[in-house]
């Protein structure tokens, strides 16, 4: 009996395999045409693993280690053979000790709780094993098992986290992979096997140690170490208020949500943020010299709410705030910078009419009254209407824009009259000890759900620009952060609880033929993992009020 054939379009090429061969095989011929290794496959826009068979006809495309899929399954891999190594060195105790917290930069920074084994002389260990474990191009496999199985491995095996993470889930299977005989739990797709993991470096870093990896950018390159070390304090900090809640991961947050409701916690994680603006308000009055708060931070940061909540805090210490947004500078939209694309730069620095700002900022500073810009985004144009301020001797002027810490927007003003704030959602929530929750994601979701309420964008389009607005992040924020007086984190550890009920209906609004769909399944898998809370106990000024409405400032 003859073997089934399938037809198999791969760019303008149509070929024929036998039914049951692995794309691991198809992509063998294409492999040296692409600039980079390519780790996954699109099947008729389905994301697979090389592992998988060709079951029918299809369109294949092929994901590489340059896209963010094929990055973020490196990265993963990567994670998965640096447990492997651990539990080969060092055995399965010391394995269970060992957490995965947050990305700093390119690296990935781990700790090993009350492990007395964690010195260079370990790490170089660690490393040498990794290499050997690459260098054996050892399948990485993947097994599908009923929840309650997985459930129960994972207890045998002391993970946890992750038996408690599965109660909560409403599927009946998990997949498990495994390199020889080590096997975890990994949330997203894996790379074939360790001999793609060729890049990566160990190095020991504050009580623990960093795995860096390469950028999407630079794939065959491992970057330099260089952190970012006041972010890095304030979410060791977020770290710790978790702890302090018994709630480090996504099951802990569900076993509160399910047993004790999470009014409590939810007035906690609000009682903490409010003191830490309040500390920064405490600051600010005790220099004395401050007339210039100069507020950024990447897309749905909470950068507006934020504005308010401290100058209310500013208020409360005689101090009378008058806001600013940057943007009101805009050039005419006639004169906006063009990027690599050809499309107009609205994040690039010439976007801003720098002279003009700087000009009425001093002007303001000496004490004279200036006639406030208004830029129409319906015309493209700068307008004035009136809007004349004068500050007086205890005002204090609130600057909200992404550029607000590159000292080229206010190069004119004294160093000394300035307070920069960095304000980002830097997520201290992890999804079990071994699978982390990107900063990025948490605020595409705000981003999703805010868009849709107050300016009618589609789930789809907002994912579509999401790649556009984090190049502008990396190029015009990132750079800067470390330059602020002080990083404040407007992450909320039950907001992803609450974001469901609301991102969820938009993103089953995209449909499978979109581009975009690989996306919005990946987010709703995610969200998988919680039970939703409703909003009604959300306080009107909180930060998650910016995005989800029902908020007590104008914003």
């Amino acid at each position: 009996m003859s073997q089934k054939m399938y037809t198999v379009t791969i760019g303008d090429e149509v070929l024929k395999y036998p039914e049951g061969t692995c794309y691991a095989e198809i992509v063998k011929k294409y492999q040296s045409t692409c600039r980079d290794p390519i780790l996954l496959v699109t099947v008729d826009g389905k994301l697979q693993e090389l592992h998988k068979q060709l079951k029918k006809d299809c369109t294949l495309g092929f994901i590489t280690s340059r896209d963010k899929i094929g990055n973020e399954a490196y990265k993963r891999s990567a994670c998965l053979i640096l447990l492997k190594a651990i539990y080969d060195v060092a055995g399965k105790e010391e394995l269970n000790k060992t957490v995965i917290h947050y990305s700093i930069g390119e690296a990935y920074y781990f700790t090993m709780k009350g492990s007395t084994l964690l010195n260079q002389k370990f790490l170089e260990k660690i490393r040498q094993e990794m290499q050997k474990i690459v260098e054996q191009e050892i399948p990485i496999m993947k097994r599908s098992v009923g929840t309650e199985e997985a459930i129960e491995m994972f207890l045998k095996h002391q993970m946890y986290d992750k038996a408690r993470l599965f109660r909560y889930r409403r599927v009946s299977k998990v997949n498990i992979y495994s390199i020889g005989n080590f096997e975890d739990y990994f949330y997203g797709f894996m790379v074939n096997h360790t001999g793609y993991v060729r890049y990566f470096d160990l190095q020991l870093y504050d009580e623990g140690f960093v795995l860096l990896l390469p950028s999407r950018e630079e794939p065959e390159k491992v970057p330099e170490f260089s952190p970012h070390k006041k972010v890095f304090q304030v979410q060791k900090e977020s770290q710790a208020w978790g702890d302090k809640l018994d709630i480090s991961t996504v099951g802990e947050l569900n076993d509160r949500i399910a047993h004790q409701g999470l009014q409590e916690v939810l007035l906690i994680q609000e009682a903490l943020q409010e003191a830490k603006i309040s500390q920064i308000a405490e600051e600010i009055v005790r220099e004395n010299n401050k007339k210039f708060i100069m507020i950024a931070g990447p897309s749905s940061s909470g950068k507006t709410t934020f504005s308010h909540r401290l100058s209310i805090q500013l208020a409360a210490h005689g101090i009378k705030t008058h806001p600013i947004a940057v943007d009101n500078y805009f050039v005419n939209r006639e004169e906006t910078p063009l990027d690599e694309f050809g499309k107009k730069n609205y994040e690039c620095l010439e976007a801003i009419d720098i002279e003009q700002f700087n000009q009425d900022m001093l002007m303001l500073l000496k004490g004279e009254r200036v006639e406030l810009p208004w830029f129409n985004f319906v015309t493209g144009q700068r307008e004035y209407k009136g809007d004349f301020l004068k500050l007086g001797s205890e005002d204090i002027l609130v600057i909200e824009g992404i550029h607000g810490l590159n000292d080229k927007l206010s190069y004119a003003l004294p160093r000394e009259s300035k307070y920069k704030i960095y304000i980002s959602a830097l997520t201290q929530l992890n999804i079990d000890e071994h699978n982390r929750i990107p900063t990025t994601d948490g605020r595409l979701i705000r981003r999703i759900v805010r868009d849709a309420r107050t300016r009618g964008t589609s789930a789809k389009n907002t994912i579509a620009m999401w790649p556009s607005v984090r190049r502008g992040e990396e190029q015009y924020i990132f750079p800067y952060q470390e330059d602020a007086d002080v990083v404040f984190n407007s992450a909320l550890i039950y907001e992803l609880a609450c974001l469901k009920v609301y991102a969820e209906p938009l993103l089953f609004g995209i449909e499978k033929t979109e581009p975009e769909y690989l996306e919005a399944k990946r987010l709703l898998k995610f969200f998988d993992y919680f039970l939703p809370i409703p909003s009604e106990a959300v306080p009107t000024n909180s930060l998650l009020r910016e995005f989800i409405g029902g908020g007590c400032f104008h914003l």
